[in-house]
């Protein structure tokens, strides 16, 4: 059920930085350049002897055939021309691809489409301040630092051996005690970087759930917080300062892909919150764990005195070569549907600059606050996948209001007999999966009721004498879908 990965522009991509013609790589791995070209544009799998070969003649490792960065160029490259600003020039699927080809110019196109996207938010935002006659100072909606370090997270598939490394060596030198962590961090801050700890009165903590002084080295941390949120905030404090060094290599190592001040600060913000999932969810004892109880998130959370949003991003980073859990995509939004927070560890593919599909179980999570929710889904090119989610509640105080979210985690189908959650769904079922999709615009499902705009592939067709499941229904599908009247027996 699952597509075999499409190599084809991943040999070509390697032969061309290596400056060979087909016919050079051809020969030196004794095929026709003929053959070596059906490969290089998929029309023939690549065997795994040749795949060896190619290895070795490009000098790189196994996995390197494994990177998908290709392949989410292409999608973002999809959902740029699938704007409806764009949708009367007609760009073939072959464009597309040799674009993508190109990756300096495809990341130029999406820098450029973003700019464009900014632009039209931003004078929304001013015609809306203007109309409600409000004062405006300016608008900057781009949200190109946190998409920049999103995609930093992705290109390492959420998984830093040296942040597992530095978590498992502050470990063994603190001798932390697990029953009290949030305790012993303390006193481990205290003793080795000489940082106090003060707990704030809600009254005084001037909206700052955590503050920390330099200059005084005092970190201060509000009441609001609950347990599992005190304890991941010292341990993220103590990665900023004990890991400090590894975070500057990893952020080196990504600086092509971190272009602003503020890129590079949230990227910091993200490895120190890893490390902090990493010393108080250790990778040995997390993954062993998580094995034993079928991936239980609740009893993982009680176990680690952690949070349902904590959990699931630790157990999309158990990656370790030869001890890796099951691969999970997580997923974050708010009840308007707007994507805070994602990472694809399965392959599968979010909207960069669109909504996403409203039939996926992380948005039906709100309907039912609380309570868990399964999925079984399947994406228009038949991967299937296992999806759980639940909504969190995050609460300073009544006078405050609740902030509301849903975060969802999902792995594909073979793997989902490991979950408990999957327990009496018939996973070989395919028809029983529930159809879903990237975002309407790219979505070739005619009869989905929840349709919010036309496809790309069929446009806008409408026909004023028949209604179809959705108005953006291809008039075509339509009739072809509609029940036949039932022929009349003879007598």
């Amino acid at each position: 059920m699952t597509p075999q990965p499409k190599l084809g522009p991943k040999v070509r991509a390697f032969r061309r930085k290596e400056q060979l013609t087909q016919v050079q790589l051809a020969e030196r791995l004794e095929i026709s350049p003929s053959y070596l070209n059906l490969i290089e544009h998929n029309q023939r799998p690549l065997p795994a002897h040749l795949l060896v070969k190619l290895a070795q003649i490009f000098h790189v490792d196994l996995q390197a055939f494994a990177d998908d960065s290709h392949a989410r160029l292409a999608d973002s490259l999809q959902e740029v021309f699938a704007d409806p600003l764009l949708e009367e020039h007609s760009v073939t699927t072959n464009d597309l691809r040799e674009l993508s080809e190109s990756p300096a110019a495809a990341r130029a196109v999406i820098a450029l489409f973003h700019a464009y996207k900014s632009s039209v938010q931003s004078m929304r935002d001013l015609a809306s301040q203007l109309y409600d006659g409000r004062a405006f100072d300016g608008v900057d909606p781009a949200h190109l630092p946190s998409e920049e370090a999103s995609d930093v997270i992705q290109e390492n598939l959420n998984y830093f051996p040296e942040l597992e490394a530095a978590a498992e060596e502050v470990t063994r030198r603190a001798s932390l005690d697990r029953s009290d962590m949030y305790r012993s961090i303390v006193a481990y801050l205290g003793a080795k970087h000489g940082v106090r700890v003060v707990l704030t009165p809600i009254s005084r903590d001037r909206g700052y759930i955590r503050r920390y002084d330099p200059e005084t080295r005092t970190l201060q941390l509000s009441e609001v917080l609950p347990p599992w949120s005190r304890q991941f905030q010292v341990a993220h404090q103590l990665g900023l300062l004990d890991a400090a060094r590894v975070i500057d290599t990893i952020v080196e190592r990504s600086s092509k892909n971190l272009n602003t001040p503020e890129s590079v600060k949230l990227c910091r913000v993200a490895l120190a919150n890893y490390f902090a999932g990493a010393l108080l969810m250790p990778y040995g004892d997390f993954h062993r764990i998580a094995e034993e109880v079928r991936y239980d998130i609740e009893l993982l959370q009680h176990h680690y005195t952690a949070s349902w949003e904590q959990v699931c991003h630790r157990l999309t980073t158990l990656r370790k070569p030869g001890a890796g859990g099951v691969s999970f995509h997580f997923v974050r939004v708010d009840i308007a549907g707007n994507i805070s927070k994602r990472f694809s560890g399965t392959g599968i593919r979010f909207a960069r600059f669109s909504g996403s599909c409203p039939r996926w179980d992380v948005h039906a999570a709100f309907l039912t606050p609380g309570r868990i929710r399964t999925q079984f889904s399947k994406m228009p090119d038949g991967t299937a996948y296992f999806c759980v989610a639940r909504t969190i509640r995050k609460s300073y105080g009544y006078a405050s209001g609740d902030a509301l979210m849903a975060v969802g985690i999902g792995c594909p189908v073979k793997d989902a007999r490991k979950l408990v959650y999957a327990d009496g769904y018939d996973l070989d079922n395919m028809d029983a999966a529930v159809p879903i999709g990237t975002t309407c615009r790219l979505c070739e499902r005619g009869d989905c009721e929840q349709r919010a705009f036309p496809p790309l592939q069929h446009g806008l067709k409408v026909d004023e004498n028949i209604r179809g499941r959705s108005f953006f229904a291809p008039v075509d599908d339509v009739v072809a879908t509609a029940p036949q009247p039932k022929a009349r027996k003879r007598r």
